[in-house]
């Protein structure tokens, strides 16, 4: 069994926790921005392949006292290297946290990448390179209260970036936070769904995946583990032939994307075609005042503007009071959902929320209020 730990948005731990509960993952913690978890190597190539919901999977190496730059370098130095990577493979270090004399994160990755090449050249008279964008290894160093998590990162990119989405709108939600919402909102795929303001398309897009049972790295080039000196390409191969066989062909529910802007709903489009599933979503143009239930219940989920990148206040007072008088008037029967970031504009709604269920986006403090649209 290895250590794993899973790195995600601020407030999404528990929802994480349960994500990799269901992808089989043991002995489940939850803490800040993360979540500890314990599991085989097949474990580890499903979740980067399925999890929905978290950043990176970090397999953790090591774990030691950590006051100083010597402790740092000796504690990295006890690691057999070798293991890991060969003196013709590249390599990059990633430091996060700190402590009184190691208080600098590029220094720290520079003590643990010195400790890793000093290691292989006594070794083998030669040594790896550092390269930033695309290493052959990546080395993840988090200090805390003197003490050092050694780790390595077997997604590389962030798994936020599913790969489906070229086309970015001007605020973008992220793909992670846009599947915890429809978690949060108990969102099933046997439930219509709407969004209003869709822009480039993430809701929708991240419901249908859910909905059609598509697992989100399959749109990924690569991950950091193809690289790695142990990768199992026969049992990766596996896991994919596995996932590609589970997809639906159809919704089972209607899930519908509206946005007033013509650009910005062909940047959805053109998402969902890279998806795969351009014929399965409704997109649709028009104006919010001409919204109307596509069906006689569901779930709508909007994330309006709310003045940290867009719109100015009075404009956006107006249109907090339109989406209050529409889901009122024309949405009896369906649950809504509002993702903001402004308590003055969310009074401008005028319905009393049921929930109120705090959430980050990004570094922005945000509320996810609930409505029960009787």
């Amino acid at each position: 069994m290895n250590h794993y730990f899973a790195t995600v948005a601020r407030g999404l731990e528990p929802i994480a926790a349960q994500e990799l509960e269901r992808l089989g993952a043991q002995e489940v913690r939850p803490d800040f921005t993360g979540v500890h978890f314990q599991g085989d190597t097949a474990l580890m190539y499903r979740v980067n392949l399925w999890a929905r919901t978290i950043f990176r999977v970090l397999v953790v190496l090591a774990e030691f006292p950590c006051a100083n730059a010597k402790q740092l370098y000796q504690g990295v130095q006890t690691i057999p290297w070798a293991q890991y990577l060969k003196p013709q493979h590249t390599l990059a270090v990633n430091a996060t946290g700190k402590t009184k004399q190691l208080n600098h994160s590029h220094f720290t990755a520079l003590q643990v990448k010195n400790a890793i090449v000093d290691q292989q050249r006594n070794q083998f008279g030669k040594r790896s390179s550092v390269n930033i964008e695309k290493p052959d290894l990546f080395v993840n160093v988090h200090i805390h209260q003197n003490r050092c998590i050694l780790s390595l990162d077997s997604s590389g990119t962030s798994l936020h970036r599913r790969g489906y989405r070229p086309a970015m709108g001007l605020a973008p939600l992220k793909e992670t936070l846009a599947a915890a919402l429809l978690k949060l909102a108990e969102w099933q795929p046997t439930l219509p769904l709407l969004d209003p303001m869709c822009g480039s398309g993430t809701l929708p897009l991240e419901a249908s995946l859910i909905s059609l049972t598509i697992a989100p790295g399959l749109f990924r080039e690569q991950f950091a583990f193809e690289r790695w000196l142990d990768f199992d390409p026969t049992l990766w191969q596996h896991l994919l032939n596995q996932a590609k066989a589970c997809q639906h062909q159809e919704l089972a529910a209607p899930i519908t994307g509206c946005d007033r802007a013509a650009d910005i709903l062909n940047q959805a489009r053109s998402n969902a075609l890279h998806c795969g599933i351009l014929d399965q979503i409704t997109f649709i143009q028009q104006d919010l005042s001409q919204l109307e239930p596509p069906a006689d219940r569901g779930i709508i989920i909007c994330n309006p503007p709310y003045g940290e990148r867009l719109g100015n206040a009075q404009e956006l007072g107006d249109l907090y009071k339109l989406l209050g008088d529409i889901f009122k008037q024309r949405f009896k029967g369906w649950t809504a959902f509002i993702l903001t970031g402004n308590k003055q504009l969310a009074k401008r709604v005028g319905l009393k929320a049921s929930r109120r269920i705090p959430v980050y986006n990004g570094s922005i403090p945000c509320t996810f209020l609930k409505y029960e649209l009787y």
